[in-house]
Formats: C-alpha cells, sequence, structure tokens
C-alpha cells in the first residue's frame, strides 16, 4: 500500500469575506461596548467561518486519543518506560486518567485508538483497534515505518474519522517516545534546529535533554534525504501521528472544528497543513504547553492557543479544558442580545455613527441650489 499525496482528502479555502463581515456586524452588535470580550469574539467568528454559519452549533464532540510506541524509547528519550503507554490505555478506558474525569465533566465522547501499542488488549466499545504495528522501528537504525506502514495509518485515521458522529474533533495522544518524534518532525519540516524543538518530555532532568537532542540529530542526519512531508512522517514519526494527520485530513475536508491540544497534536496538524494548508483554517490550538518546542511551532503556525496553563500532560488533557470556551463562544453569537432587540442605548458616537450608516442618501435634506 502506497500512499499518494493526490489521494488525500480534498481540503477546500474557507475564505469569506461576506460571512465574516456578517459575524464581525453580528457580535458588534450584541449589548457590550466594541470588542469587550477579547478573544473570545474572534473566537467566536472563527467557528462561525468554521462551520458555514451565523449561529454556529457545536454537536457531538468526540475526544480521540491516538496511542502507540516508539522504537526510538530505548534509547532513553523519555524518563518512562514504554509500558507505560499500554497500562495508560487502560487507565484511560477505565475512567482514571486526567482526560477522563475532563470528558466526563463536559460530556464529550472519549475515543481511544490503538494505532501500534505493544499490547494485546481486550476489546472494549471506547477502545478502537487501528493497530499497525506494535510500535515504530529504531529509527536510528531505519525509518520508524515503512512507506505502507505510514500509509496504512494515515488511511486508518481517515476510515476512523469518517465513522465518527458530530463536527467537533479534540485530539488527544499517547505514547512514551513521541515528543521525540514530534521535534523531529518539527525540525525537519520547518528547519528550526533540533535542540530549539527538543524539550524534557516527560520530565528529563538537563542531562537527560542533552542525551536525548543528541539521539535526535543523529536520527535527522540518518534521514537526511526525508524532506517531504509523508516520508518525514513515515522515518520520523509515529504510528498515532500518522493516524492522527489522517484524522486531521478527514476532519478538514468535512468542515469539522478541530481542537488541537499540545506538542504532539500540533505537530501532526504540522504535516497535515504541509500536505493540505487550508487545514489550518479549521483548527482552534486549546493550549500552549509548558514543553520547550511547543511555543515556537505556534508561532511557526501563526497560532494564537486559547490558554496558557503550563500543561505538558497530553492526552487531550489541554483541549478538554479549553471546550467550555468553544461553547461559550457560540453561545455568544446565538443567544446574547443585540442593542435593538434589547432596547439597550448604545453610546453617543456609536448610536451616531451606525445612524448614518443606516440613513439612506436618498432621504438627505437637499440644498436647494441658488
Amino acid at each position: 500500500m502506497s500512499l499518494n499525496p493526490d489521494d488525500l482528502p480534498t481540503v477546500a479555502d474557507l475564505h469569506d469575506p461576506v460571512l465574516a463581515a456578517r459575524l464581525q456586524a453580528l457580535l458588534d452588535d450584541k449589548t457590550k461596548p466594541l470588542g469587550a470580550l477579547g478573544r473570545l469574539e474572534a473566537l467566536a467568528q472563527r467557528l462561525g467561518l468554521i462551520l458555514g454559519t451565523e449561529a454556529p452549533q457545536l454537536v457531538q464532540p468526540q475526544l480521540v486519543v491516538f496511542a502507540a510506541d516508539h522504537g526510538l524509547a530505548a534509547h532513553g528519550v523519555s524518563a518512562y518506560p514504554s509500558d507505560v503507554t499500554w497500562q495508560m490505555v487502560e487507565n484511560f478506558l477505565a475512567g482514571g486518567a486526567a482526560v477522563s474525569v475532563l470528558a466526563r465533566q463536559h460530556g464529550l465522547a472519549l475515543t481511544v485508538v490503538d494505532c501500534g501499542v505493544r499490547h494485546a488488549f481486550a476489546p472494549r466499545p471506547a477502545l478502537v483497534d487501528a493497530k499497525v504495528a506494535w510500535g515504530t522501528a529504531d529509527a536510528l537504525q531505519q525509518p520508524a515505518m515503512t512507506a505502507e506502514q505510514c500509509a496504512q495509518a494515515v488511511a486508518q485515521g481517515i476510515a476512523l474519522l469518517r465513522r465518527l458522529p458530530g463536527n467537533v474533533l479534540l485530539l488527544g495522544e499517547m505514547g512514551i517516545g513521541n515528543t521525540s518524534a514530534a521535534s523531529l518532525l518539527m525540525s525537519r519540516l520547518t528547519g528550526l534546529p533540533i535542540e530549539d524543538c527538543t524539550g524534557a518530555g516527560t520530565g528529563l532532568d538537563a542531562a537527560g535533554v542533552q542525551r536525548k537532542i543528541e539521539v535526535l540529530r543523529a536520527v535527522l542526519q540518518r534521514h537526511a534525504q526525508a524532506r517531504e512531508p509523508l516520508q518525514a512522517l513515515a522515518a520520523l514519526g509515529g504510528l498515532e501521528i500518522a493516524t492522527m494527520v489522517g484524522a486531521v485530513l478527514a476532519a478538514a475536508e468535512q468542515r469539522r472544528v478541530i481542537v488541537v491540544d499540545g506538542f504532539i497534536t500540533t505537530a501532526a496538524v504540522l504535516v497535515a497543513a504541509r500536505l493540505r494548508p487550508h487545514v489550518l483554517q479549521r483548527c482552534v490550538f486549546a493550549h500552549r504547553s509548558g514543553e520547550r518546542g511547543h511555543a515556537l511551532l505556534l508561532a511557526h503556525l501563526k497560532a494564537e492557543p486559547l490558554l496558557d496553563l503550563g500543561l505538558r500532560l497530553g492526552e487531550g488533557s489541554g483541549a478538554a479544558l479549553a471546550w467550555p470556551l468553544l461553547v461559550s463562544a457560540c453561545a455568544i453569537l446565538r443567544e446574547m442580545a443585540s442593542f435593538g432587540s434589547a432596547g439597550v442605548a448604545r453610546r453617543l458616537e456609536e448610536a451616531a455613527a451606525v445612524e448614518a450608516d443606516r440613513r439612506d442618501p436618498a432621504d438627505a435634506v437637499q440644498t436647494p441650489r441658488p
């Protein structure tokens, strides 16, 4: 199985100046000073543009955690052993992880996808078996995935998303070693030095981070020819990242809102955006994580995250925490009264400007000619 970029989902340009102007006019006419709701207004407009309506509603939101193991973890790039991946998947399914708690709190449907975990799981309703391999290969020795494995993972992400209901995808991930894969993809696809893209991950000390950087530098040298997005994804990425890329592309094609969590999910969006640039129009970036490369990656994508709480947990926890802001932004557009409907007076200068805009020039008093 090979993957041709031309066969990937089509992602149309959402640029719509007429709808954007209507949304802005609606927001400006709400019973508040102009711009008083700050970035919530920009979020409301973005959601309206994504969903193509002046009254956006978020329906059946799906929080999907993509999980897989990484061969590179054998080189000590994480403070935790690989077994933690499958143990955390069990924790998600048992409802004990942070993302499980937050999903319950906010009524988010939680699905866990086994993209390549080195463990055999008993079937569960919330678990999707999309295992391509039992983890990636050691990228220091060979490509993390074959081209066929990468293609299969992307295709399974596309198929998974198309089966899920709703118009919102919240991204989550789990995989010991996957901050390394994200750092590698970030460096290769942005051109930034690997040391700027690499952080502590699960909690490495300064010496551990330096060792991690050296390992990742060697991986980049080993795969110096993998420059195109899909080549880089296969050589450097993870099975969960590849599956996520497919899901992001399919969600963007269907004009779903894509809520991006932290560093690893942002790296998946980076790959998807290199393949289909208009993907970024559908994305809401939940937060700026404490992982070193995330702020630089967000800046590279010209993305302004909603929250900055120093999170570096992953799982989709930041996406779940940001979720109520999306709900509120939509409610403001749909339910907040306008000045006219509420009978509230505007500021004098605003009222005069509005009245001037509404006045028909044909009705103006003409000065008689001498």
